[in-house]
């Protein structure tokens, strides 16, 4: 190999490792001081802590969103305070045309799991659910969970008032039907 391409080929690394160097730093820099109260400052994603997403309580839910929910089990219906993310918003896009009738089989003994019948957007997080909670699992399914897991979905809602949720999705399949309020 010639000295001026060989060179050439150290300035090209020299460039690359400058360049990734740069990267690495713009990507840890924050354009907000560490002592703000914006919530960006505050929170750190869950998959760089390894640590459960905690879930948010149904009021301050119904206060970032306020869009609900309903879902219907049999004779019960319960009120879902929904997430304020793209999921979310891409599931009451789908509910927006029809009612969306869902056949959920039991899984474990802790959650409801049925297909919706196509694909959402997903922002999977390692998340440790409790009795409540609504999540979309592998894109197309949502899970119901009237136990506890933790796995990495993508957050949909909640169940606001627990009151017979247990009782409603039993211990066997079931159908639920999900439309707006």
């Amino acid at each position: 190999m010639s000295v001026w391409r060989k060179r050439s080929v150290a300035l090209i690394l020299v460039g690359v490792v400058l360049l990734l160097k740069t990267s690495l730093i713009a990507c840890n820099s924050t354009a907000i001081p560490p002592d703000s109260t914006s919530p960006i400052s505050q929170s750190v994603p869950s998959e760089l802590t390894m640590e459960p997403e905690k879930s948010a309580t149904s009021e301050e839910l119904q206060e970032m969103n306020g869009m609900k929910l309903k879902v219907e089990i049999g004779d019960c219906i319960f009120s879902i305070t929904l997430e304020n993310n793209v999921t979310a918003d891409a599931l009451v896009s789908l509910i927006k045309a029809a009612p969306l009738e869902i056949k959920m089989r039991d899984y474990s003994g802790f959650e409801k799991v049925g297909s919706l019948g196509t694909s959402l957007p997903a922002e999977d997080r390692r998340t440790t659910t409790q009795v409540g909670d609504i999540v979309l699992y592998n894109s197309n399914q949502i899970v119901m969970f009237y136990g506890s897991n933790c796995w990495s979905y993508t957050r949909l809602g909640r169940i606001d008032d627990l009151t017979g949720w247990e009782e409603a999705l039993g211990s066997g399949d079931v159908t639920v039907r999900l439309f707006l309020s």
